[in-house]
């Protein structure tokens, strides 16, 4: 017979960036995060800023802005779209949470060793 479990569940704002960036970085074409631009660097209660990563949990959700160097050789907007999916879905799984936005920003392209 199982028994009811009461109590809270509580995850840090850090850890969601700590999902976002492993899942980042595991995306083929992703040649690193970008650094966090000016405008993110100011938290909002139940948000956390990594380099390149701003997540905001509210009542409806998880917020995730993204920042991205893209390999010069691949598709930006199929990267875009990957991250946006792969993002989703690990952050749904791994802590239960829904996630209202992923908006994905190519900042720079990392160009190949040796090009100009």
């Amino acid at each position: 017979m199982e028994t009811e479990v009461r109590g809270k569940v509580t995850i840090a704002p850090g850890v969601l960036t700590t999902i976002v960036r492993q899942t980042a970085l595991e995306q083929k074409g992703v040649a690193r995060l970008a650094p966090t631009p000016p405008r993110m660097r100011g938290l909002l209660a139940g948000s956390a800023v990594d380099n390149g990563i701003l997540v905001v949990v509210t009542d409806e959700g998880v917020q995730v802005e993204l920042h991205v160097v893209a390999a010069a050789n691949i598709n930006m907007l199929k990267l875009g779209e990957t991250l946006q999916s792969s993002i989703r879905q690990a952050l749904e799984i791994m802590v239960g949470m829904p996630v209202t936005s992923v908006d994905v920003f190519i900042d720079d392209v990392a160009l190949p060793t040796g090009a100009n």
